[in-house]
């Protein structure tokens, strides 16, 4: 099968997405248009030569209309809410991540796209005491309810299975990163890790799977001038603790039982002092472990850093070599 030649990214200024698109437009090789798409719209320095903007919203029922006037043969879907602002709401960010999802995928096979390279999530997998440690591709997606964004993966991945076996000449490569570290990276992640006091949950590790944003925009690059299918777990070797994670930033670390945990974070999310109520109790309790086996082994990419290293460079980045 031949390379791609017209290539557009939807999320195309978000953290991710903007280096996928500078991967691209530095080396373009045989793709002929690269386009950037994004409900913003990005500012002369935000802009790469060579590279054709499109503002638009990925929920647009005409958006086939933007494939087709381009000739887009493959689209990276990176588009997400992953870090909801102060108006956001259930309802607005599964109209993103679901509904904009479904509507991407059905805009794709209207206008004849050939591939779909989609960035999902560990976090589709779900928060589960019985999860295997490691995660493998095979393994069930449980991704929780109580956790948007966790839920809305496994949405949005299901109804691409749906896909595959309706509309199989359309080619779908799905990555399931874990966390996301880089230079500008700033998350609920992030947060957790720099608050003065960290708090854990007794009797759990708490591990963290990481990966860097420049291996994630690599490995999909990879993947669209190859003409990639299949799923793969995306994430450096290994996982951190998060006491680990805590002790190297110079913060206190304070682990409580999971059940006075979930009723200190109840009565603060009731008195409006807490976004997240007991459910987080969970989230730090039974983190996916994801196994890079299949990455390195099937699709051929080994990120540049492993967990720890990729930790690493974020903490000297942030906070200077000597933090």
């Amino acid at each position: 099968m031949s390379g791609p030649s017209a290539v557009l990214v939807t999320g195309a200024s978000g953290l991710v997405g903007r280096q996928v698109v500078a991967q691209l437009a530095e080396s373009p090789g045989g793709i002929e248009r690269i386009v950037a798409l994004d409900v913003r719209e990005p500012t002369a320095e935000e802009r790469f030569l060579g590279v054709r903007y499109e503002q638009g919203d990925i929920r647009d029922p005409e958006l086939a209309k933007i494939l087709e006037a381009h000739g887009v043969d493959t689209v990276v879907h990176l588009a997400a809410v992953v870090t909801p602002g102060k108006n956001s709401s259930p309802d607005f960010e599964y109209s993103i991540d679901v509904r904009g999802t479904e509507n991407v995928l059905e805009a794709c096979i209207r206008s004849g796209v050939r591939q779909l390279v989609y960035t999902s999530s560990g976090a589709a997998y779900g928060y589960h005491a019985d999860n295997p440690v490691p995660l493998r591709e095979t393994d069930p997606l449980r991704g929780n309810r109580e956790f948007a964004y966790s839920w809305h993966k496994r949405l949005a991945e299901e109804a691409l299975e749906r896909a595959r076996g309706e509309h199989p000449e359309l080619e779908q490569l799905i990555f399931r990163p874990g966390t996301i570290l880089g230079r500008t990276v700033h998350s609920p992640i992030t947060a957790l890790f720099e608050r003065p006091v960290v708090v854990g949950v007794a009797g759990s590790d708490a591990p963290f799977v990481l990966v860097w944003d420049e291996d994630v925009a690599a490995a999909i690059v990879k993947g669209v001038r190859e003409r990639r299918s299949g799923v793969y777990n995306l994430s450096g070797d290994g996982a951190l603790p998060l006491e680990v994670i805590a002790r190297r930033l110079g913060r206190r670390y304070v682990p409580l039982p999971a059940a006075l945990l979930k009723g200190v974070l109840g009565s603060l999310h009731l008195l409006g002092v807490s976004a997240r109520g007991a459910e987080q109790a969970d989230f730090l309790r039974y983190r996916p472990v994801l196994s890079n086996d299949k990455l390195k082994s099937e699709f051929g990419f080994t990120p540049t850093y492993t967990s720890d290293e990729c930790f690493e460079r974020y903490r000297q980045i942030r906070f200077g070599p000597d933090a």
